[in-house]
């Protein structure tokens, strides 16, 4: 007889946790608040970004002269540039929360290089980049940070520090919504307040850390909050 997912809750023990989404959709402002929160809970976790250098890249580019990263190392040599540090950079995470015991809280993860393939229209990528990120174990959650591309726009512009187009931000939400990973995802709409979102995403998460305390330790439920259960988290 197969069991609920609150069950099967019950047996887990919150490893790693996925913040995923399009710039502009909160991603690092969350994993920041969750990391803190579940230090703060008991549950010591620790924040990692795990960038694949396209933001250094377009950085580079800029001074050189040129518009984009695409235009300084082609589009293969971004997506092979961009694999293989988002690799390295998950790896390390993982092995070092491996090592301390800590809750890996991480800030993108491989489903965000498949994304980005698509979106870039490498496609034919994609294969050989699951290829090489099938060593890493699947998220206890992922949380999927939606938003309107026209409002990640704004707010990429409005931090001042990169710059993506609207064309982009649209094929990369399109990209995510596609992924044959996306049913697994927690939905959380990302278009609200940060501290909404906040309260959503520690919410869904208190119904395993009540369950996987072993030592009488609080989990991270705020005030007047309920476990939310997996799928689409909204106001």
């Amino acid at each position: 007889m197969s069991r609920s997912p609150e069950a099967r809750r019950g047996r887990a023990r919150l490893r790693a946790v996925a913040l995923i989404g399009i710039d502009g959709s909160g991603k690092t402002t969350q994993a920041h608040r969750l990391a803190d929160a579940l230090t703060a809970a008991g549950r010591p976790a620790t924040y990692h970004r795990n960038a694949g250098g396209r933001r250094w890249l377009g950085r580079l580019a800029h001074r050189l002269g040129l518009p984009d990263a695409q235009r300084l190392v082609g589009r293969s040599g971004m997506l092979a540039v961009e694999s293989v540090l988002r690799w390295l950079a998950i790896a390390l995470a993982l092995l070092s929360c491996l090592a301390t015991g800590r809750v890996a809280v991480m800030d993108r993860y491989s489903v965000c290089q498949y994304a980005s393939i698509r979106a870039h229209g490498g496609q034919r990528w994609e294969r050989l980049a699951r290829v090489g990120y099938r060593v890493f174990p699947r998220p206890r959650v992922t949380f999927l940070l939606t938003v309107d591309p026209a409002e990640a726009y704004r707010r990429i512009e409005q931090r001042g520090t990169d710059h993506e187009s609207m064309r982009y931000l649209t094929a990369a939400d399109t990209a995510y919504r596609t992924l044959p990973e996306y049913p697994t995802f927690v939905v959380v709409d990302a278009g609200r307040p940060p501290e909404e979102v906040s309260r959503q995403i520690q919410a869904h998460l208190a119904g395993w850390l009540e369950a996987d305390g072993r030592d009488g330790r609080p989990a991270v439920t705020p005030p007047g909050a309920d476990p939310v259960p997996a799928g689409r988290l909204t106001a």
